[in-house]
């Protein structure tokens, strides 16, 4: 395709806190959430009039001039049926602002104070199918992978389980596992998980989540710490299990 200086859109990634507010305000799909930033996907897919603009609040969005391809619309229709496809498949397409990876500056440490129970919540997103592989608070992380089951059964889940750690949720009896299976291998080789604890509920099918973390870690060569905690329905933990 040809190539010719013309105004493009630039993307500060130092600026950029991947909020994903200026996803929805291009509608070419140029610029979409990767590794937690904003990234222009393809030169030729960004007509460079600059709408997405105004939706940045940290300013990391401009408008410069270098030489680039040139807009390509019919490309543009062919990446958006594209992108069309992909999220009809999945929860939440690939741009959505509620997949987009955020550390939430909580002190990982940090006790629970007396009276109201605080939310110890540090990562976004916590379900399995939407966690980016790469986010960055995976790195080093004492993470927990909890049965969607076990917040509402343990009225005590942000102070005795969730305090310190980053958490990924999934339901081994109700999603469907072969994808989990694979996303966990790269999220285990991708990063320094210093610490596993699966949080699972007593009833026999949330076993095979307990499986699946096995599996993953086996499958990705590494060796880290691993604990099983069983939760009662009644709302107790009955069983800890250290590896």
């Amino acid at each position: 395709m040809a190539r010719r200086v013309r105004k493009i859109v630039r993307i500060d990634e130092e600026k950029c806190n991947g909020c994903g507010l200026c996803v929805p305000s291009c509608e070419e799909g140029a610029i979409q959430i990767i590794d937690g930033k904003a990234r222009l996907v393809e030169d030729r897919l960004c007509d460079g009039l600059g709408n997405c603009l105004g939706e940045c609040p940290q300013d990391a969005i401009t408008i410069e001039e270098r030489e680039a391809e040139e807009f390509d619309a019919e490309g543009v229709a062919e990446y958006l049926g594209a992108l069309e496809s992909t999220a009809a498949g999945s929860a939440c397409g690939g741009g959505c602002p509620g997949a987009t990876a955020l550390s939430l500056g909580r002190e990982e440490n940090a006790a629970p104070s007396a009276g109201a129970q605080p939310s110890q919540l540090c990562n976004w997103p916590v379900q399995l199918t939407l966690v980016p592989p790469h986010a960055p608070w995976l790195d080093g992380a004492d993470l927990l992978i909890s049965a969607d089951c076990v917040p509402y059964a343990l009225g005590g889940f942000h102070g005795e389980l969730l305090a310190g750690k980053k958490v990924i949720t999934a339901c081994p009896k109700l999603d469907e596992v072969r994808p989990y299976l694979a996303k966990l291998v790269e999220v285990f080789q991708s990063n320094d998980i210093r610490r596993v604890t699966v949080a699972r509920m007593e009833v026999p099918c949330c076993a095979g989540l307990v499986a699946l973390v096995r599996q993953a870690l086996e499958a990705s060569g590494r060796s880290t710490h691993f604990e099983e905690l069983v939760i009662g329905i009644e709302g107790r933990q009955l069983v800890g299990v250290g590896a």
